[in-house]
């Protein structure tokens, strides 16, 4: 890149190169995909040094960052954008052109990132480039779904939805970071411990099924500023040990197979149920535990953790990092309810689509204390002193305690468990926001 200009030639001889060292073949004999991915390979190598150099200088000056947790972001084929907002399009376009490569051509072979079907997922991919275009430092974390929705075919003049395999031959943007995997936990018990030395109890996770988080990040580039944030997404894999039983092994990777497997499962049965929520704190868990690390490399008081880190919750599927954070706070941090309830509280914040009560997410409280046992215990907390708190501020008001508690008619509502522990709430326009103050939540 010289005066901000790219090197034609020089791209030229990086495609070529590349091309051979990948394929052994040279670029009159190299496949569209194949030169597809070559390409892909050289514009990554333009965006890592803008990529490290963000990430070093987040680190070096100690940036606060938002961590923008959605199930879903509809990100589009990225080769394009990335090559136009490093400023660097027309360059690879007129260089491909002489190697009689037309670029139009050459991005109709980038699969469509099956991550998001809809403007909740628009809506977070254009918040993450809208974030770095204007240098703010922001993680958007989600699920790398191997499938997401499906794939639609025409047999016979009949439509057939078949799965959208869009990672099958990998994908050129992405990079794989095993040793930041993260332990996320199922189902067992809790058991409480009373601890002399903190007067207070341990609470321990017993008989869980362990699933390991592995991230995988894509860089998101910003409009010609030399910045580029991460979109941090999650797949699931089994934790297994030589000792375990062939079957009980296959058992594991199967379930940990479906965490990652799927955009939005048919919810209309337990099953699916079961699946969907362990979908949302799968990534939550993850996530959680991952910017809390990303915080203590740096810093030693996790009581300041809001000074550096805040979750943008992108509607209400990913609420469970209300009572997550509480969690890794006090059974992790070891802070007091009192201390983790005020970092929790400053950290959070909630964006709701809904205007619809009828919409609103609701878990039966039989499943989530199945699957997330400690993670209930939390949230019965929670809405036990929240109650207690609407009592004393408008006593004898009951219809009022009922309507805006967070347990109620045994199922969770998530909505409201975002209300309690968020210091903003928002909605998609002004308009939104209104309906939400003067109707939906009221």
């Amino acid at each position: 890149n010289k005066n901000g200009k790219y090197d034609k030639n020089e791209f030229k001889r990086d495609v070529i190169e590349r091309i051979r060292e990948m394929f052994i073949c040279g670029i009159e004999t190299a496949t569209q995909e194949q030169i597809y991915r070559a390409v892909c390979f050289v514009a990554m190598e333009l965006i890592s040094e803008n990529w490290l150099g963000t990430k070093n200088a987040v680190r070096q000056y100690n940036t606060k960052t938002v961590y923008y947790l959605s199930m879903e972001f509809l990100v589009g084929r990225t080769l394009g954008c990335n090559l136009l907002n490093l400023g660097a399009w027309s360059e690879v376009r007129e260089a491909l052109e002489e190697l009689g490569v037309d670029l139009n051509l050459l991005e109709d072979q980038e699969p469509d990132p099956a991550l998001g079907n809809g403007g909740m997922g628009r809506l977070a991919s254009c918040f993450m480039e809208s974030l770095t275009t204007l240098s703010y430092s922001a993680v958007g974390c989600g699920i790398r779904y191997h499938y997401g929705l499906f794939r639609q075919a025409i047999v016979n003049g009949y439509q057939r939805e078949l799965p959208d395999d869009w990672i099958y031959e990998g994908y050129p943007f992405e990079v794989c970071h095993p040793e930041e995997a993260r332990i996320v936990r199922f189902g067992g018990w809790v058991e409480q411990v009373y601890n002399d030395r903190k007067k207070g109890y341990d609470f321990i996770h017993r008989d869980c099924l362990e699933v390991l988080a592995v991230p995988y990040e894509i860089p998101i580039v910003g409009y010609r500023n030399g910045i580029v944030n991460t979109m941090l997404l999650w797949d699931a894999r089994a934790v297994t040990s030589d000792d375990q039983e062939y079957n009980t092994v296959m058992e594991q990777r199967r379930l940990a197979d479906q965490l990652s497997a799927v955009l939005y499962p048919d919810d209309s049965t337990d099953e699916g149920k079961e699946l969907r929520l362990r979908q949302e704190y799968f990534f939550v868990s993850a996530s959680i535990q991952n910017a809390v690390a990303n915080y203590k490399k740096d810093s030693a008081d996790i009581t300041k953790l809001p000074e550096k880190a805040v979750f943008q919750l992108n509607d209400t599927h990913p609420a469970t990092a209300v009572a997550e954070l509480m969690r890794v706070l006090m059974d992790e941090e070891g802070l007091g309810w009192d201390e983790a309830w005020a970092v929790t509280t400053k950290c959070l914040a909630m964006t709701n689509h809904t205007v619809l009560t009828e919409a609103l997410e609701r878990w039966p409280a039989h499943i989530f204390t199945r699957l997330l046992p400690r993670i209930y215990q939390i949230i019965v907390e929670i809405d036990r002193r929240f109650i207690a708190d609407i009592n004393m501020m408008f006593p004898g008001d009951f219809d009022r305690a009922d309507r805006m508690r967070i347990i109620h008619n045994n199922e969770v509502r998530m909505a409201n468990l975002c209300l309690v522990a968020s210091f903003s709430v928002n909605g998609v326009a002004e308009l939104h926001t209104t309906i939400l103050k003067t109707r939906l939540f009221r």
